[in-house]
Protein backbone atom coordinates (compact mmCIF):
# COMPACT_ATOMS: atom_id res chain seq x y z
CA UNK A 1 0.00 0.00 0.00
CA UNK A 2 2.79 2.42 0.94
CA UNK A 3 4.81 1.61 -2.20
CA UNK A 4 1.80 2.46 -4.34
CA UNK A 5 1.34 5.75 -2.46
CA UNK A 6 5.01 6.70 -2.92
CA UNK A 7 4.74 6.15 -6.67
CA UNK A 8 1.55 8.22 -6.75
CA UNK A 9 3.34 11.04 -4.91
CA UNK A 10 6.18 11.08 -7.46
CA UNK A 11 3.75 11.00 -10.39
CA UNK A 12 1.77 13.89 -8.89
CA UNK A 13 4.94 15.99 -8.64
CA UNK A 14 5.87 15.07 -12.21
CA UNK A 15 2.46 16.19 -13.44
CA UNK A 16 2.09 19.38 -11.38
CA UNK A 17 5.73 20.37 -10.75
CA UNK A 18 5.14 21.93 -7.29
CA UNK A 19 2.63 20.90 -4.62
CA UNK A 20 2.29 21.73 -0.94
CA UNK A 21 2.11 19.06 1.74
CA UNK A 22 -1.57 19.88 2.23
CA UNK A 23 -2.32 19.45 -1.49
CA UNK A 24 -0.47 16.14 -1.58
CA UNK A 25 -2.27 14.96 1.57
CA UNK A 26 -5.67 15.77 -0.01
CA UNK A 27 -4.81 13.99 -3.26
CA UNK A 28 -3.42 10.90 -1.51
CA UNK A 29 -6.09 10.93 1.22
CA UNK A 30 -3.54 10.82 4.04
CA UNK A 31 -2.36 13.22 6.75
CA UNK A 32 0.30 15.87 6.18
CA UNK A 33 2.49 14.01 8.68
CA UNK A 34 2.33 10.95 6.41
CA UNK A 35 3.36 13.11 3.45
CA UNK A 36 6.42 14.33 5.40
CA UNK A 37 7.43 10.71 6.15
CA UNK A 38 6.88 9.66 2.55
CA UNK A 39 9.03 12.52 1.23
CA UNK A 40 11.81 11.52 3.63
CA UNK A 41 11.55 7.91 2.40
CA UNK A 42 11.77 9.01 -1.23
CA UNK A 43 14.81 11.18 -0.51
CA UNK A 44 16.50 8.27 1.26
CA UNK A 45 15.81 6.09 -1.79
CA UNK A 46 17.54 8.60 -4.08
CA UNK A 47 14.49 10.35 -5.54
CA UNK A 48 15.44 14.07 -5.70
CA UNK A 49 12.48 15.64 -3.91
CA UNK A 50 13.22 19.24 -2.90
CA UNK A 51 11.24 21.44 -0.50
CA UNK A 52 10.80 25.15 -1.29
CA UNK A 53 10.34 26.94 2.02
CA UNK A 54 8.18 29.94 2.74
CA UNK A 55 4.99 31.41 1.30
CA UNK A 56 4.05 29.83 -2.04
CA UNK A 57 6.54 27.00 -1.53
CA UNK A 58 6.05 23.28 -1.71
CA UNK A 59 7.66 20.06 -2.88
CA UNK A 60 9.10 19.56 -6.35
CA UNK A 61 11.40 17.19 -8.22
CA UNK A 62 14.88 18.48 -9.01
CA UNK A 63 16.46 18.50 -12.48
CA UNK A 64 13.49 17.31 -14.49
CA UNK A 65 13.54 13.91 -12.76
CA UNK A 66 11.20 11.40 -14.40
CA UNK A 67 10.34 7.96 -13.12
CA UNK A 68 9.88 4.89 -15.26
CA UNK A 69 6.79 2.94 -14.33
CA UNK A 70 8.73 0.28 -12.47
CA UNK A 71 6.45 0.54 -9.42
CA UNK A 72 3.34 -0.76 -11.19
CA UNK A 73 1.91 -3.99 -9.89
CA UNK A 74 0.73 -6.63 -12.38
CA UNK A 75 -2.92 -5.80 -11.62
CA UNK A 76 -2.29 -2.09 -12.21
CA UNK A 77 -0.41 -2.68 -15.47
CA UNK A 78 -3.13 -4.94 -16.86
CA UNK A 79 -5.86 -2.52 -15.77
CA UNK A 80 -3.98 0.26 -17.56
CA UNK A 81 -4.37 -1.54 -20.89
CA UNK A 82 -8.09 -2.02 -20.21
CA UNK A 83 -8.70 1.67 -19.59
CA UNK A 84 -8.83 2.76 -23.24
CA UNK A 85 -11.54 2.17 -25.81
CA UNK A 86 -9.67 1.35 -29.05
CA UNK A 87 -12.86 1.02 -31.09
CA UNK A 88 -14.37 4.43 -30.23
CA UNK A 89 -10.91 6.03 -30.32
CA UNK A 90 -10.43 4.74 -33.85
CA UNK A 91 -13.81 6.08 -34.89
CA UNK A 92 -12.67 9.55 -33.77
CA UNK A 93 -9.45 9.23 -35.77
CA UNK A 94 -7.24 8.61 -32.73
CA UNK A 95 -6.18 5.03 -33.43
CA UNK A 96 -2.57 5.99 -34.22
CA UNK A 97 -2.31 8.19 -31.12
CA UNK A 98 -3.68 5.42 -28.87
CA UNK A 99 -1.28 2.91 -30.41
CA UNK A 100 1.71 5.23 -29.97
CA UNK A 101 0.78 5.96 -26.35
CA UNK A 102 0.44 2.26 -25.65
CA UNK A 103 3.89 1.57 -27.09
CA UNK A 104 5.42 4.30 -24.92
CA UNK A 105 3.79 2.92 -21.77
CA UNK A 106 4.87 -0.59 -22.77
CA UNK A 107 8.46 0.58 -23.24
CA UNK A 108 8.45 2.10 -19.74
CA UNK A 109 7.29 -1.13 -18.08
CA UNK A 110 9.78 -3.58 -16.61
CA UNK A 111 10.31 -6.80 -18.56
CA UNK A 112 8.31 -8.80 -16.02
CA UNK A 113 5.15 -6.85 -16.99
CA UNK A 114 5.60 -6.70 -20.78
CA UNK A 115 2.89 -9.33 -21.27
CA UNK A 116 0.24 -7.10 -19.60
CA UNK A 117 -1.46 -5.91 -22.85
CA UNK A 118 -1.61 -9.44 -24.26
CA UNK A 119 -3.10 -10.86 -21.04
CA UNK A 120 -5.70 -8.08 -20.87
CA UNK A 121 -6.63 -8.42 -24.54
CA UNK A 122 -7.04 -12.18 -24.24
CA UNK A 123 -9.44 -11.84 -21.35
CA UNK A 124 -11.59 -8.75 -21.93
CA UNK A 125 -13.24 -7.10 -24.92
CA UNK A 126 -15.70 -4.20 -24.98
CA UNK A 127 -18.39 -4.32 -27.68
CA UNK A 128 -20.18 -1.03 -27.03
CA UNK A 129 -23.01 -1.09 -29.61
CA UNK A 130 -26.24 -2.93 -28.85
CA UNK A 131 -27.20 -5.97 -30.93
CA UNK A 132 -29.56 -4.02 -33.12
CA UNK A 133 -27.97 -0.57 -32.85
CA UNK A 134 -25.93 1.42 -35.31
CA UNK A 135 -22.83 -0.49 -36.48
CA UNK A 136 -21.14 2.30 -38.44
CA UNK A 137 -19.83 5.50 -36.84
CA UNK A 138 -21.37 8.80 -38.05
CA UNK A 139 -19.56 9.99 -41.19
CA UNK A 140 -18.69 13.37 -39.67
CA UNK A 141 -17.48 12.04 -36.30
CA UNK A 142 -13.83 12.81 -36.99
CA UNK A 143 -14.66 16.40 -37.92
CA UNK A 144 -16.64 16.78 -34.71
CA UNK A 145 -13.83 15.24 -32.64
CA UNK A 146 -11.31 17.62 -34.21
CA UNK A 147 -13.50 20.60 -33.30
CA UNK A 148 -13.89 19.31 -29.74
CA UNK A 149 -10.12 18.89 -29.32
CA UNK A 150 -9.28 22.33 -30.72
CA UNK A 151 -12.16 24.30 -29.08
CA UNK A 152 -13.24 25.60 -32.49
CA UNK A 153 -16.65 27.08 -33.16
CA UNK A 154 -18.37 25.20 -35.99
CA UNK A 155 -21.52 25.60 -38.02
CA UNK A 156 -23.67 22.48 -38.11
CA UNK A 157 -26.45 21.38 -40.38
CA UNK A 158 -28.73 19.10 -38.39
CA UNK A 159 -31.56 16.88 -39.57
CA UNK A 160 -34.61 17.29 -37.29
CA UNK A 161 -38.07 17.80 -38.79
CA UNK A 162 -36.30 19.19 -41.81
CA UNK A 163 -32.78 20.56 -41.77
CA UNK A 164 -31.62 23.38 -39.49
CA UNK A 165 -28.33 25.27 -39.18
CA UNK A 166 -26.71 26.03 -35.84
CA UNK A 167 -23.45 27.71 -34.84
CA UNK A 168 -22.16 25.84 -31.80
CA UNK A 169 -19.27 25.56 -29.35
CA UNK A 170 -18.49 21.81 -29.30
CA UNK A 171 -17.74 20.76 -25.71
CA UNK A 172 -17.65 16.98 -25.88
CA UNK A 173 -18.68 13.69 -27.45
CA UNK A 174 -20.59 10.93 -25.65
CA UNK A 175 -20.94 7.31 -26.76
CA UNK A 176 -24.17 5.73 -25.49
CA UNK A 177 -24.99 2.13 -26.47
CA UNK A 178 -23.09 2.50 -29.75
CA UNK A 179 -24.65 5.87 -30.61
CA UNK A 180 -22.57 9.06 -30.61
CA UNK A 181 -23.88 12.39 -29.29
CA UNK A 182 -22.35 15.87 -29.46
CA UNK A 183 -22.73 18.12 -26.42
CA UNK A 184 -22.33 21.75 -27.51
CA UNK A 185 -23.16 25.22 -26.28
CA UNK A 186 -25.52 27.39 -28.28
CA UNK A 187 -26.12 30.91 -26.98
CA UNK A 188 -24.40 30.01 -23.73
CA UNK A 189 -26.61 26.99 -23.03
CA UNK A 190 -25.68 23.30 -23.48
CA UNK A 191 -27.50 21.34 -26.19
CA UNK A 192 -27.26 17.70 -27.21
CA UNK A 193 -27.19 16.57 -30.86
CA UNK A 194 -27.25 13.03 -32.19
CA UNK A 195 -24.09 12.87 -34.29
CA UNK A 196 -25.67 10.64 -36.93
CA UNK A 197 -28.17 13.39 -37.76
CA UNK A 198 -25.48 16.01 -38.41
CA UNK A 199 -25.20 16.37 -42.18
CA UNK A 200 -22.47 19.03 -42.41
CA UNK A 201 -19.72 20.52 -40.22
CA UNK A 202 -18.17 23.81 -41.31
CA UNK A 203 -15.19 25.11 -39.26
CA UNK A 204 -15.37 28.86 -38.64
CA UNK A 205 -11.74 29.36 -37.66
CA UNK A 206 -12.90 30.98 -34.42
CA UNK A 207 -11.87 29.58 -31.03
CA UNK A 208 -14.10 29.71 -27.96
CA UNK A 209 -13.11 29.97 -24.30
CA UNK A 210 -14.05 26.71 -22.66
CA UNK A 211 -15.75 26.80 -19.27
CA UNK A 212 -13.26 24.67 -17.32
CA UNK A 213 -15.90 24.03 -14.68
CA UNK A 214 -18.17 22.23 -17.13
CA UNK A 215 -18.52 18.55 -16.14
CA UNK A 216 -19.36 16.52 -19.26
CA UNK A 217 -20.13 13.30 -17.37
CA UNK A 218 -22.28 15.10 -14.81
CA UNK A 219 -24.13 17.02 -17.52
CA UNK A 220 -24.85 13.81 -19.39
CA UNK A 221 -26.21 12.10 -16.28
CA UNK A 222 -28.53 15.03 -15.62
CA UNK A 223 -29.68 15.13 -19.24
CA UNK A 224 -30.32 11.39 -19.34
CA UNK A 225 -32.34 11.52 -16.13
CA UNK A 226 -34.33 14.56 -17.36
CA UNK A 227 -34.99 12.82 -20.68
CA UNK A 228 -36.35 9.73 -18.95
CA UNK A 229 -38.56 11.81 -16.66
CA UNK A 230 -39.99 13.71 -19.62
CA UNK A 231 -40.48 10.54 -21.64
CA UNK A 232 -42.19 8.56 -18.84
CA UNK A 233 -45.03 11.05 -18.43
CA UNK A 234 -47.90 8.57 -17.89
CA UNK A 235 -48.53 6.07 -15.13
CA UNK A 236 -50.22 2.69 -14.84
CA UNK A 237 -51.20 0.74 -11.74
CA UNK A 238 -50.05 -2.86 -11.78
CA UNK A 239 -50.12 -5.85 -9.48
CA UNK A 240 -46.93 -7.91 -9.65
CA UNK A 241 -45.95 -11.32 -8.35
CA UNK A 242 -42.50 -11.75 -6.75
CA UNK A 243 -41.25 -13.15 -10.07
CA UNK A 244 -42.86 -10.25 -11.94
CA UNK A 245 -41.18 -7.73 -9.65
CA UNK A 246 -37.79 -9.33 -10.29
CA UNK A 247 -38.35 -9.46 -14.05
CA UNK A 248 -39.68 -5.90 -14.30
CA UNK A 249 -36.22 -4.37 -14.72
CA UNK A 250 -35.72 -6.46 -17.87
CA UNK A 251 -38.98 -5.24 -19.41
CA UNK A 252 -38.94 -1.49 -18.68
CA UNK A 253 -36.39 1.28 -18.31
CA UNK A 254 -34.27 0.90 -15.12
CA UNK A 255 -35.49 4.32 -13.97
CA UNK A 256 -39.13 3.16 -14.25
CA UNK A 257 -38.37 -0.10 -12.45
CA UNK A 258 -36.72 1.81 -9.59
CA UNK A 259 -39.70 4.14 -9.24
CA UNK A 260 -42.06 1.15 -9.22
CA UNK A 261 -40.02 -0.55 -6.50
CA UNK A 262 -40.14 2.62 -4.37
CA UNK A 263 -43.92 2.97 -4.82
CA UNK A 264 -44.75 -0.70 -4.11
CA UNK A 265 -47.16 -1.37 -1.28
CA UNK A 266 -46.97 -4.17 1.27
CA UNK A 267 -47.09 -7.68 -0.27
CA UNK A 268 -50.20 -9.79 0.18
CA UNK A 269 -50.22 -13.39 1.40
CA UNK A 270 -48.96 -14.59 -1.97
CA UNK A 271 -46.19 -12.00 -2.15
CA UNK A 272 -47.95 -9.89 -4.82
CA UNK A 273 -47.59 -6.11 -4.59
CA UNK A 274 -49.51 -3.19 -6.11
CA UNK A 275 -47.45 -0.33 -7.46
CA UNK A 276 -47.44 2.67 -9.81
CA UNK A 277 -45.28 2.24 -12.91
CA UNK A 278 -44.15 5.27 -14.98
CA UNK A 279 -44.58 4.59 -18.71
CA UNK A 280 -44.15 6.43 -21.98
CA UNK A 281 -47.69 5.63 -23.16
CA UNK A 282 -50.36 2.96 -22.89
CA UNK A 283 -49.21 1.49 -26.21
CA UNK A 284 -45.65 1.09 -24.97
CA UNK A 285 -46.82 -0.17 -21.57
CA UNK A 286 -48.92 -2.84 -23.30
CA UNK A 287 -45.89 -4.31 -25.10
CA UNK A 288 -43.69 -4.07 -22.00
CA UNK A 289 -46.09 -5.64 -19.51
CA UNK A 290 -47.16 -8.36 -21.96
CA UNK A 291 -43.61 -9.73 -21.62
CA UNK A 292 -44.29 -10.49 -17.96
CA UNK A 293 -47.16 -12.84 -18.85
CA UNK A 294 -49.11 -14.13 -15.85
CA UNK A 295 -46.73 -12.43 -13.40
CA UNK A 296 -48.38 -9.02 -13.93
CA UNK A 297 -51.98 -7.75 -13.70
CA UNK A 298 -52.89 -4.28 -14.92
CA UNK A 299 -55.40 -2.61 -12.59
CA UNK A 300 -55.61 0.81 -14.26
CA UNK A 301 -56.24 2.51 -16.59
CA UNK A 302 -59.29 0.56 -17.71
CA UNK A 303 -58.39 0.77 -21.41
CA UNK A 304 -55.01 -0.87 -20.90
CA UNK A 305 -56.53 -3.53 -18.62
CA UNK A 306 -59.04 -4.36 -21.36
CA UNK A 307 -56.25 -4.67 -23.96
CA UNK A 308 -54.28 -6.98 -21.67
CA UNK A 309 -57.39 -9.09 -21.01
CA UNK A 310 -58.07 -9.41 -24.74
CA UNK A 311 -54.47 -10.43 -25.40
CA UNK A 312 -54.63 -13.00 -22.58
CA UNK A 313 -57.84 -14.43 -24.00
CA UNK A 314 -56.35 -14.72 -27.47
CA UNK A 315 -53.26 -16.38 -26.02
CA UNK A 316 -55.40 -18.83 -24.02
CA UNK A 317 -57.27 -19.65 -27.23
CA UNK A 318 -54.06 -20.49 -29.02
CA UNK A 319 -53.16 -23.01 -26.31
CA UNK A 320 -56.68 -24.35 -25.69
CA UNK A 321 -56.25 -27.54 -27.72
CA UNK A 322 -53.46 -29.81 -28.86
CA UNK A 323 -51.43 -28.54 -31.78
CA UNK A 324 -51.54 -30.64 -34.92
CA UNK A 325 -49.32 -30.18 -37.94
CA UNK A 326 -51.38 -28.96 -40.94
Amino acid sequence: MRASRLISLVLLLQARETMTARELAEELEVSERTVYRDVEALSAAGVPVYADRGRGGGYRLVGGYRTRLTGLSREEAEALFLSGLPGPAGEMGLADAVSAAGLKVLAALPSSLRDAPARAGQRFHLDAPGWFGESEPPPLLRDLARAVWTDEVVELRYRKDGEVTRTVEPYGLVLKNGTWYLVARVGGRPRTYRAGRITAVRPTGERFDRDEGFDLAGHWREQAAAFLRSMLREEVTVRLSPAGMRALRYSVEPYAAERAAEAAGAPDDGGWVVTALPVESEVVAFSQLLRLGPEAEVLAPAGLRARMAEAAARLAGLYAGDWTHP
